[in-house]
C-alpha cells in the first residue's frame, strides 16, 4: 500500500516522461515515511481528450489510495509532499492536484500469485 495513480494529460509526455512523475511521487511516499518501498504501486493513465476550466489546458491528478486508520495529519503531510514533488517539474500551464483516499482496511482484499 498504497495504490499510487497518476492521471494526466497526454500533451505533458512532450515534456516530462511519466515515468519521472512516477519517481517523484514514489520518493515523496517514502519521504511520508508511512510506508516502506516495497509496498508502494504505482501506475499512471494519459488521457488524450480533456477539458479544464473550458480549455485544454495540461492537468496532473494523483489520488494516493491508501489503507484507512491513517490520522488526518499524516494523510495531510502525505499530500502536500506529493503536490511538492510534482511541482518541482519545469511545467508551465498546468494544473495540479492530489487526493488522499481510504480503502476500508476491514474489507480490503489482496493476493499476490507468485510463478513457481
Amino acid at each position: 500500500m498504497p495504490h499510487c495513480i497518476l492521471e494526466y494529460s497526454q500533451n505533458l509526455e512532450q515534456e516530462v516522461p511519466p515515468v519521472d512523475i512516477l519517481e517523484a511521487i514514489k520518493g515523496a511516499c517514502i519521504a511520508s515515511a508511512i510506508f516502506s518501498v516495497e509496498d508502494i504501486k504505482l501506475r499512471s493513465v494519459p488521457y488524450k481528450s480533456f477539458i479544464t476550466g473550458g480549455q485544454e489546458d495540461a492537468f496532473i491528478h494523483v489520488t494516493l489510495r491508501i489503507l484507512s486508520g491513517r490520522t488526518c495529519e499524516q494523510k495531510k503531510r502525505l499530500s502536500h509532499l506529493v503536490l511538492e514533488s510534482l511541482t518541482k517539474f519545469s511545467l508551465k500551464d498546468v494544473s495540479f492536484s492530489v487526493e488522499v483516499c481510504d480503502m476500508d482496511r476491514d474489507t480490503y482484499a489482496k493476493k499476490v500469485i507468485h510463478s513457481e
